[in-house]
């Protein structure tokens, strides 16, 4: 009896799993790709290291499909963008 729960249980958890990612591939998949390399042109148009910010920024836009507008600040547009992190726990977008 022990054995069906946890292969019942194991079971639940594979198919809310499944869920999750297949919710994930259907909403990232409607959304129109926005041209991240212009985008991140004027995000770092500032920036003190430029070619630094600019391989920051496209990482994260090419993730999150998203780049905040301005050259700082604004996270609140792009909560994706401002929540990826390095291995440190520092904001890893410009």
């Amino acid at each position: 009896m022990a054995v069906f729960r946890v292969l019942l249980a194991s079971l639940l958890i594979s198919l809310l799993v499944l869920d999750f990612v297949h919710a994930d591939m259907v909403t990232s998949d409607n959304a129109p790709k926005i041209d991240c390399k212009s985008r991140c042109q004027e995000r770092c148009s500032l920036s003190s290291r430029p070619n630094l910010c600019h391989r920051a920024c496209e990482t994260c836009c090419a993730r999150c499909n998203c780049v905040p507008p301005g050259t700082y600040g604004n996270y609140d547009k792009c909560p994706c963008y401002a929540n990826l992190t390095t291995h440190g726990g520092r904001r890893k977008c410009p």
